[in-house]
């Protein structure tokens, strides 16, 4: 069945659960962060700390991924992935990144500029000990990002990796592995509104703190 262009342009959802004020936000946007986290975990929404990252080559070409958010520390945002895929490649010639979460349970959005940074070999090493041992295989076996000749090269890899592990408990994080900081400087919270007319409230740092603006939706 094919979908008419029509039929797409009339996708439309009216926002009308809730409403953001400027004298409503905590004045950290770090802490404002984790007070709409903690609203998202403890509602409907699935994988509530799934984010966009979007990155930027040194060519100037953008791309997007989803990633999952691991620690809200006071400074910033932590995930983890591998060094040598493309996001982490990018990260490397350009470290100013963007990352959105979208929780359209809470018709909200979060929206982050930032720098990013790889977190201490502790945080990566503590981290990667915590996964579950089929996810610690997959890190060591899958060249991500880079081409494989079909599925069985990769089962193969895999097989390899876990052979290798047999008779082992102990699984060591690969070099090529690890955890990154985004260390804010924009952070914007969008409350969705009727007709269109949704809050937005913008915090920017600055050399004394962060500065608290309304923009227009």
């Amino acid at each position: 069945m094919s979908i008419q262009h029509k039929e797409i342009a009339a996708i439309r959802q009216d926002y009308a659960l809730s409403s953001l004020n400027e004298s409503d936000v905590l004045l950290n946007p770090i802490e404002q962060f984790k007070k709409w986290f903690n609203e998202a975990l403890h509602s409907e929404v699935v994988e509530v700390n799934a984010f966009v990252l979007s990155t930027v080559s040194k060519d100037l070409k953008p791309s997007s991924r989803i990633v999952l958010l691991k620690d809200i520390k006071p400074d910033g945002f932590s995930f983890f992935t591998n060094y040598d895929s493309r996001k982490g490649q990018e990260m490397a010639e350009n470290p100013s990144v963007s990352a959105l979460f979208f929780w359209p349970e809470l018709q909200r959005q979060v929206r982050i500029e930032a720098q990013i940074e790889k977190l201490p070999t502790f945080d990566s090493d503590e981290y990667f000990a915590s996964r579950p041992r089929g996810s610690r295989i997959g890190a060591i076996a899958s060249p991500q990002s880079h081409d494989l000749s079909n599925r069985a090269e990769l089962e193969a890899l895999v097989q390899a990796v876990e052979a290798q592990f047999a008779d082992s408990e102990t699984i060591p994080r690969p070099a090529n592995w690890g955890g990154y900081l985004l260390k804010p400087s924009r952070i914007e919270f969008w409350q969705g509104r009727s007709s269109r007319l949704h809050d937005r409230i913008v915090f920017s740092v600055q050399e004394n703190g962060w500065t608290i603006k309304r923009i227009a939706p």
